[in-house]
């Protein structure tokens, strides 16, 4: 069986693909990879399926070592990578027992690491993305961990620049307004003109903001909803009036208003959002 074994994760080391979707009446969330397009160039770089399991790796740190000839990629932010001490180029291959280190990624949280074949971890409903919410998926990676690889299907593809995810100093995030853009004073005008920074309270159910207070009408300030529906990209207003933009590992229910829902093409540089980043609205619709 081809394996890597995992010598040291770093801060957190995740199993994830693209999720898990049609669970939601269950109370599951969807999961998967917070920046979709770092990881489907991943597995394109080493002949997987866009689908293929992966590592989701949070600010580096990662050591991980090959116990069988495998072609490895990684994306995302720019990042040293490390193979038995030289720096290498993605994507490139590891001969039995060689061994890769990441370093710390700039301008971003998340680099993603694929392996020829894919990681082949039981999937649960569908998945093989580690679920941190509800528990679903494999447990967060742990040193010594052994990862099985699946059957190399492609070719690895080569590029001439591989060019790193950047998160900006301001990210300025479109915004849907609904479903309760109602409980709010001039929705319109409240997000067009805050600005919030994103809270090192955040993780992979949601970015937390800091900063402008969204004003609820006067006859909302004392009610709440019952529970209902929430998507990734919602973004959530509790009590306190900060914001919140709900991303993979959301819950699926909520009783907070929701002012409107951030598009899914801008969710992956939330996810890679570092704290401290600065953040406006952009309200659409």
């Amino acid at each position: 069986m081809r394996t890597v074994t995992v010598l040291r994760t770093g801060p957190q080391a995740l199993v994830q693909d693209l999720g898990r979707t049609g669970f939601a009446a269950l109370g599951v969330p969807p999961s998967g990879a917070l920046d979709t397009p770092s990881l489907t160039l991943a597995n394109r770089l080493v002949g997987n399926p866009p689908d293929a399991a992966a590592l989701e790796v949070l600010l580096g740190g990662l050591h991980l070592r090959a116990d069988a000839s495998c072609t490895v990629a990684v994306t995302g932010p720019s990042v040293d990578v490390l193979v038995d001490g030289v720096h290498r180029d993605s994507p490139f291959h590891l001969a039995a027992g060689e061994e890769v280190r990441l370093g710390t990624p700039a301008h971003g949280l998340r680099n993603y690491l694929a392996v020829s074949g894919g990681l082949d971890v039981d999937p649960q409903l569908g998945s093989r993305s580690t679920d941190l919410l509800s528990g679903i998926g494999p447990d967060p990676l742990a040193d010594g961990h052994v990862l099985p690889l699946g059957d190399v299907l492609g070719v690895p593809v080569g590029v001439d620049v591989l060019v790193p995810v950047r998160v900006p100093d301001e990210l300025v995030v479109p915004v849907l307004l609904g479903p309760r853009e109602g409980w709010f004073n001039d929705p319109t005008f409240q997000l067009s003109n805050g600005s919030w920074t994103v809270s090192e309270r955040s993780n992979r159910v949601g970015v937390r903001l800091v900063g402008t207070a969204l004003q609820r009408e006067e006859r909302y300030k004392s009610r709440e909803l019952p529970s209902e529906g929430l998507v990734t990209g919602a973004v959530q207003v509790p009590a306190d009036g900060q914001p919140a933009v709900f991303l993979a590992d959301h819950p699926t229910t909520g009783g907070y208003p929701v002012i409107g829902v951030v598009p899914e093409r801008s969710l992956p540089l939330l996810g890679q959002a570092l704290p401290g980043t600065r953040l406006r609205f952009r309200p659409q619709g």
